[in-house]
């Protein structure tokens, strides 16, 4: 690509238009580029200080709502680590209008997705998109935490969340492969007392020693109006909006004045080299600095820099560490910008055989190249184009995180610029060779850097036990919530007897407060319909148009998924597809990866049981070299020996890898147990090392030219093309492909297993990986709606009757799910979590109580009325962006359902009824015959998994 082709993109970049107050068309480029990007939105503050923004858009009857707080650990003092993670868990436990569990159950009953709550080391955020009538429900929902969360606030609860969060603590970090390497890296970088020092989550001996009170003082202190800031974004009316907002948070008092941050960064003066043992398989290598400040001069420059280095597979590290000389199994470059002083890290895993010193040598010897010749042009151009293309992206989505409501509410936060967005993606643009070749030369030095090596060894976990005054309380919770999370959802008070609790907060009780809002009229709901043609060759195309930003998601789907895999090659599928991108007869796999980089677009290749695809995502002013790289990489495949070789050992280690991480050790052995080793449903995507290892590029040449063949397949197109202009591009990149249908024949399932138990030893892990469930049906069975609203009720959301058990009531794991696997053939039904070691058996026992529960007992008429709205509701958002649209379209096809399932799909849903839920859990459910599988300390679990009695226990050893 000429260096103003590259130019013409970033001008496209910075040309947007004002999002959704103008149309985009490809002659509107030069006229538009006379302007910056914007969001249109309005900003001001109440009289309490709590800070709003609003931004008015009508692409989707949707609204998202997102609400920072100005605190996270970077607040929080020595010895009460934690707290602000804490009280992200604490905000959902219901306040003084808002009953115990209620919060989540009444957004999940309103429809709502991007639903969560995130804290990092500067803020603490809450969001959630849901449709544009039950915006009073979420303010309503969030000015009551803000306001009243005291009065419900008490040890039974501090104390149940206090297990919830070292259950996340134990399974994102200990139970974690390189998860305590990781955290020690920040150990070495801030010191001890500097808020950074820690994890977000805290250490474990800080979460237990939190006191009511020290909760009850960092609540009043930093959950104020004025240490927060509001932003609405999406289908709203702004006068009627400020109307609400002055409703539900005006009454509320300010806080004292937020104390400023005093915190000095000091500078690393001299390399720090340290070892951390874990239990891994390969050695891993961090090498981290400290760089400038998020939004300061520096940040860009570091940004960019990661894309040179480690940003994918046009990069430096990767061409040469992992894909030219095979040292490392993978590597990546991050800039994590934050407030106090940003992070730069390299991370490389050595392969097989590989040590850490040569690893860390050959990533000293790019440094010293780029500290003395510099990044070329094209480098640092295809870094910022990437970076600003994936920015782009982002605001396709109202909320969630990088929406558009988040984006507002970051610029705000550190730079009280919620305008900011053209400048953020024009400071990209200005970056200069020169520039990132100081940065490499002045800042990551071998002087003020820290290295550490994740060593396979003994894993050494700083647990603490809980505390004993406490566990009467916990015990008290359990018993009270076990009643009530069968209740109705509908919120009264936060007292689980029904009667007002003593009340704590500052802000003045209002009778009109006592009942959520009702909603108001709602928004027409209308799921797309893809337009459809079939080009002459046999490829079918489908088309859902979306003109709200100028991008393009593009799908190339085969029938020829791990299905078709013969019996002793599990992974053909799966190798087939990841070659697809790795070279072609007209380009090499580094000219695909540059060419992808210089238009900002993204392909991914892969295989999942029932298809093979190709998936692009491209600007709309670049659609042409785009679809000529996916027809490229679709059409015409080198499958080089040479490739064929490197994947395959990188494949092999990723297997070997496996044996690190319990929760994929268990997936793997649930889906053997249930299927059998010959079964292609019995073996993962990736295969096994003996069929790896026997592959040839015949077998991978012969599967191609049976599967990927324009009869077998669909181009499933989204966003911003009109008919015409898809079928001019299918017409012109796909028309000329040649083949017959060929269809895998579906593999029977095997019969009913016998309940048994999988244990696999881990030794001494601080959790136990569970995998529960047998064989289930098929995605075109009639049940399949029924199904789905039955298992929302059981574990499908959040306020699921397994995970509100598990979790809430007991405290014995982070979250618990299960679902089905819906496939052309009967896939899994599956019931997934990770519980603290000691009580693995209890745990089982309970998801066993509640299985027979849902099968024995009608649902009652408030959860079937939750299920079914917290399914049609929240399929709007299958549709928000280009990429979900052209995934959703894609299923169609798949599975072979009419184009006009989703418009149809939110009446069947609403006509499922207590007896259709009855019916499916009692047919469909069979625990009898359901396998087991338990990846943790067979020492600790085995005993009390024995004394359940169900059935054999056939125990594996440590991997």
């Amino acid at each position: 690509m000429s260096r103003a082709c590259r130019r013409s993109l970033l001008l496209a970049l910075l040309s947007l238009p004002p999002l959704l107050l103008a149309p985009w068309s490809g002659g509107a480029a030069a006229r538009a580029a006379e302007r910056a990007p914007q969001i249109a939105f309005e900003s001001y503050r109440l009289k309490n200080g709590l800070q709003v923004i609003l931004s008015e858009d009508h692409r989707l009857p949707l609204v998202a709502v997102n609400l920072w707080y100005h605190v996270g650990p970077a607040n929080e003092r020595p010895g009460r680590t934690g707290f602000a993670h804490l009280f992200e868990h604490m905000m959902f436990q219901g306040s003084g209008h808002v009953a115990h569990d209620a919060h989540i159950k009444l957004l999940e009953a309103a429809g709502a997705t991007d639903l969560n709550g995130t804290t990092d080391f500067d803020r603490t955020n809450y969001f959630e998109t849901l449709p544009a009538e039950q915006l009073p429900l979420a303010l309503w929902l969030e000015s009551d935490r803000m306001g009243f969360l005291l009065d419900t606030l008490d040890q039974a609860k501090l104390t149940n969340q206090k297990d919830v969060v070292r259950n996340e603590r134990r399974q994102s970090i200990e139970n974690r492969p390189y998860g305590l390497v990781q955290e020690e890296l920040y150990h070495q970088l801030f010191p001890p007392g500097h808020p950074y020092h820690a994890d977000v989550m805290g250490s474990h001996a800080d979460i237990e020693a939190a006191r009511l009170g020290d909760v009850r003082e960092f609540f009043r202190t930093y959950y104020v109006p004025n240490n927060a800031s509001l932003a609405i974004v999406g289908d709203i009316d702004p006068r009627q909006t400020k109307a609400w907002v002055e409703k539900y948070f005006g009454s509320l008092p300010p806080g004292e004045r937020v104390p400023a941050l005093d915190v000095r960064t000091a500078p690393i003066t001299a390399e720090k080299h340290v070892v951390v043992h874990d239990r891994v398989e390969l050695p891993r290598v961090y090498i981290g600095w400290l760089t400038a400040p998020i939004f300061r001069p520096g940040d860009a420059e570091a940004d960019v820099l990661a894309e040179i280095l480690g940003g994918g597979r046009s990069s430096r590290l990767y061409q040469h560490l992992v894909h030219d000389r095979q040292l490392a199994q993978d590597v990546r470059a991050s800039q994590s910008s934050l407030q106090l002083a940003s992070v730069f890290t390299i991370e490389a895993t050595a392969r097989p055989g590989v040590k850490p010193e040569d690893l860390e040598a050959a990533i000293d010897a790019e440094l010293q190249e780029l500290a003395a010749h510099g990044p070329t042009p094209e480098e640092v151009e295809r870094a910022s184009i990437t970076i600003q293309a994936r920015m782009i992206r982002g605001l396709e989505r109202l909320g969630g995180f990088g929406g558009v409501a988040d984006r507002l509410n970051e610029y705000n936060h550190y730079l009280g610029r919620p305008d900011y967005l053209a400048s953020d993606l024009g400071r990209y643009q200005k970056v200069k060779p020169a520039a990132v070749q100081s940065l490499v030369a002045h800042t990551l030095t071998r002087d003020a850097r820290v290295v550490v090596y994740g060593m396979p060894g003994e894993k050494v976990i700083e647990d603490v036990p809980r505390s004993g005054a406490e566990e009467t309380a916990a015990g008290a919770a359990g018993s009270s919530t076990a009643s009530s999370s069968t209740a109705s959802s509908s919120a009264a008070s936060g007292s689980t007897a029904g009667t007002p609790a003593p009340q704590q907060s500052d802000a003045a009780r209002e009778a009109w407060r006592d009942q959520p809002p009702m909603p108001g009229a709602a928004r027409p709901l209308s799921l797309p319909m893809p337009e459809h043609f079939t080009l002459p060759n046999g490829l079918t195309v489908l088309l859902v148009e979306q003109h709200r930003l100028p991008l393009v998601a593009a799908d190339l789907l085969v029938l020829s998924g791990s299905e078709a895999n013969p019996p002793d090659r599990p992974g053909l599928a799966s190798l087939t597809a990841a070659l697809l991108d790795q070279g072609t007869t007209r380009r090499s796999a580094l000219a695909i990866a540059n060419e992808l980089g210089q238009i900002g677009a993204t392909l991914a290749t892969g295989s999942s049981s029932d298809a093979s695809y190709i998936d692009l995502r491209t600007l709309k002013d670049h659609v042409e070299p785009a679809f000529d790289l996916l027809a490229d990489v679709a059409l015409h495949p080198a499958f080089a020996p040479e490739e064929l070789e490197r994947l395959r050992s990188r494949r092999l280690t990723e297997l070997q890898q496996q044996h690190d991480n319990p929760t994929a050790l268990a997936a793997r052995a649930f889906s053997e147990a249930l299927y059998g080793a010959q079964h292609p449903y019995g073996a993962i995507e990736l295969g096994t090392p003996a069929s790896l290892q026997a592959l040839t590029r015949e077998e991978l040449l012969a599967f191609w030219k049976a599967g990927y063949t324009p009869a077998n397949a669909a181009l499933v197109v989204a966003g911003d093309l009109t008919l015409a202009e898809t079928r001019r591009l299918a017409q012109r990149y796909f028309g000329d492909w040649r083949g017959t249908a060929h269809h895998a024949t579906l593999p029977a399932a095997p019969g009913p297993a016998a309940r048994h138990v999988v244990l696999i030893d881990l030794g001494r892990a601080p959790q136990t990986a569970l995998r529960i469930g047998e064989i289930g049906v098929q995605r075109g069975s009639t049940d399949y709606v029924p199904l789905q609203v039955m298992n929302t009720v059981l574990g499908g959301i959040f306020s699921s009757r397994i995970n509100l058990n598990l979790r809430e009531r007991h405290g014995y794991t982070y979250g618990a799910s299960s679902g089905f696997g819906f496939r052309r053939g009967p896939g899994p039904f599956v019931i997934g979590t990770s519980v603290r070691t000691d009580v693995t058996a209890p745990a089982v026992h309970e998801i066993f109580e509640e299985l027979a529960r849902i099968r024995a007992e009608p649902v009652t008429p408030a959860e079937l009325e939750l299920a079914r709205n917290a399914y049609a509701r929240s399929l709007l958002g299958d549709f928000e962006t280009t990429a979900a649209t052209a995934r959703s379209i894609g299923q169609l096809f798949i599975y072979g359902l009419p184009l006009d399932d989703y418009r149809t799909l939110p009446q069947r849903i609403e006509a499922v009824s207590i007896a259709d839920v009855q019916r499916v859990a009692s047919t469909h459910l069979s625990p009898e015959s359901m396998v087991i599988v338990a990846a943790g300390d067979r020492a600790r679990i085995e005993p009390a998994l024995a004394q359940l009695a169900l059935g054999p226990i056939e125990v594996r050893p440590e991997p």
